[in-house]
């Protein structure tokens, strides 16, 4: 029986070179994988995430799509006040009859039998006059689609904050994710020195008690702060429209946002909302015009051309094909329609005073938005500035104990308090910046800049 060498827990040499081997070629796939996975990484300016939102919106598509009824029902109304040409063509089988004869006349029927009769006509219809009914319908559908556009870009607008509101989302989270990784790597350099000094018996046990909780507890502000960038991540990649499952990068832009000049008459020319309501109100006007024209007279000219065996209009019948023609001119005038146009004259007329109240009272919560997001601005960028402060200060703080810990004269406590202030400031300063950022966005969405 062979003897086992010492140290080799019973393994052979030919077996644990296959398990190196194993292992080896196990690292070299997992490298190979990583290095894949940062190459097919997404990596993302504010520009970009903005423009692969505005594309790939799904309520943009929805719209648009109602831009091209809108247009389609402003083409028919326009067709309305076009001739109108149709075919016509048809069989009809009746019973028989008994011919109808004169005496002196006997083998040519006045009313012959015809059973099987066949018709085809080309039907003429134009309507020449409406009282400007059909104009003022048509004048009405455009206005609609005007309306349906410009809620279009309303959309892309909302597409746009939505793409800002997730990407700043991205950037604060994976700042917050570094920023708690580096205290976590600092508290580890700190612990092995709190060992270290454990061992030569300089410190007592609760000093390095009190880092391992406190390590503890930033392990699991790690563990939360990269689920937060794992959600944001999905967030951003819903808004951008990336069906995949590659990891996003976003780049954030190195200047500092900086306050814009916002107006009440720029947002009212340029909100895409407004100038919906605008034309909404013109369609309602027009719709409420064409209204009281149901009570002018409407003219119209018909004819057509008539070919059919027999044809009705040849005297006497004759089971032959014959042709004909007609041409006519046409006067109708309502003169009582039981109260019809005068509810659909309402109807309209309440719909624009409906339209007008509305349009007013959104500039007025214009009025209130740009303030508030002007507001929200200004104490943004006042932010980042007491925010870099505070980093400045923890930085020395943290300078300060460190050299005092090193003299003996602070305890680890204080090296740990020290931290955690810094930590805190440099997350202030992060969520600074992207709030700031995020409130820009929001008072160009509220004055409707793109």
């Amino acid at each position: 029986m062979p003897l086992t060498p010492p140290g080799r827990g019973g393994v052979t040499e030919p077996e644990v070179g296959v398990t190196r081997l194993t292992v080896a070629v196990a690292a070299l796939l997992l490298a190979g994988t990583t290095a894949q996975a940062q190459d097919s990484a997404l990596r993302l300016t504010l520009e970009d995430a903005v423009a692969r939102a505005e594309q790939n919106s799904l309520r943009v598509a929805e719209l648009q799509a109602r831009v091209d009824v809108a247009a389609a029902v402003e083409a028919g109304r326009e067709a309305a006040s076009r001739p109108a040409v149709a075919l016509f063509g048809g069989f009809t089988r009746t019973n028989h009859v008994e011919e109808y004869t004169l005496p002196l006349q006997p083998f040519n029927p006045l009313y012959p039998d015809v059973p099987n009769n066949y018709r085809t006509r080309m039907d003429l219809q134009w309507p020449i006059y409406s009282g400007g009914r059909q104009e003022a319908f048509g004048r009405a559908a455009g206005a609609e689609r005007e309306a349906a556009a410009f809620d279009v870009s309303a959309a892309r607008l909302d597409a746009r904050l939505e793409a800002a509101r997730a990407f700043w989302a991205l950037i604060t989270a994976t700042q917050t994710e570094a920023v708690v990784q580096r205290a976590l790597d600092a508290l580890d350099s700190h612990l092995r020195d709190l060992r270290s000094r454990l061992e030569q018996g300089l410190i007592p046990p609760n000093d390095v008690l009190t880092a391992e909780a406190q390590r503890s507890h930033q392990r699991l502000l790690s563990i939360e702060a990269r689920n937060l960038r794992q959600v944001a991540t999905a967030d951003l990649r819903r808004v951008i429209g990336e069906d995949g499952r590659r990891e996003i990068q976003a780049a954030p832009p190195d200047d500092l946002p900086q306050p814009a000049a916002a107006s009440l008459e720029a947002a009212q020319r340029q909100r895409p909302e407004r100038r919906a309501m605008a034309s909404r109100i013109e369609g309602a006007r027009e719709r409420e015009a064409a209204a009281s024209a149901a009570a002018k007279p409407q003219l119209s000219v018909a004819g057509g051309y008539d070919y059919a065996r027999p044809n009705p209009r040849i005297f006497p019948r004759v089971d032959e094909w014959r042709q004909s023609w007609d041409a006519s001119v046409n006067v109708s005038w309502s003169l009582w329609d039981g109260g019809r146009r005068h509810a659909e004259e309402a109807e309209a007329a309440a719909t624009t005073r409906a339209l007008t109240a509305r349009s007013a009272d959104f500039d007025r919560q214009l009025a209130f938005e740009i303030e508030q997001r002007s507001l929200d601005l200004a104490s943004a960028v006042a932010a980042i500035a007491a925010a870099e402060d505070g980093v400045r200060a923890a930085q020395e703080a943290q300078r300060v104990v460190g050299e005092r810990f090193a003299e003996g004269v602070a305890i680890s406590t204080d090296v740990l308090d020290a931290q955690t202030a810094l930590l805190q400031a440099e997350l202030d300063r992060a969520r600074a910046v992207a709030n700031a950022r995020l409130a820009m966005a929001r008072l160009d969405r509220a004055v409707g800049r793109r």
